[in-house]
C-alpha cells in the first residue's frame, strides 16, 4: 500500500488556529480545544493511508470535482488528492454548520 504525504495549506493551518482561539477565548476551554486540534490532526494523518475515503465534494465552494471531504465531528475538512506526487493537500477546515 502506497503511503501519501499530507500537506496542510496555509489557510487550513489558519483555519486550525482560529478553532482553537474560538474554544479557548469564547468558551474558555483550552483542555476541549487542545483535544479536538488534536483529533482533527489525527483525522488528516489518517488519509496517509486512505486518501480516497473522502467523499468527493458535490455542493458549495469547491465542488468542481477535484476536491474531496471528510467529516469529523462539527467540522469538514476539505483536501484534494495530488496522484502523480502522492500527496494530499489540506485546502480548508471549517466548521459544518457554516454555508460555504
Amino acid at each position: 500500500m502506497n503511503k501519501y504525504s499530507v500537506l496542510i495549506s496555509p489557510k487550513a493551518y489558519q483555519d486550525l488556529d482560529g478553532i482553537y482561539k474560538y474554544i479557548t477565548d469564547s468558551l474558555e476551554a483550552p483542555n476541549t480545544a487542545e483535544k479536538l486540534i488534536s483529533q482533527i490532526e489525527q483525522r488528516i494523518l489518517s488519509l496517509e493511508l486512505f486518501p480516497h475515503r473522502g467523499t468527493l465534494r458535490k455542493t458549495g465552494i469547491y465542488s468542481n470535482g477535484k476536491y474531496r471531504q471528510l467529516f469529523f465531528k462539527n467540522y469538514t475538512i476539505i483536501y484534494r488528492i495530488n496522484e502523480s506526487n502522492h500527496q494530499i493537500i489540506i485546502v480548508t477546515i471549517c466548521y459544518s454548520h457554516r454555508l460555504f
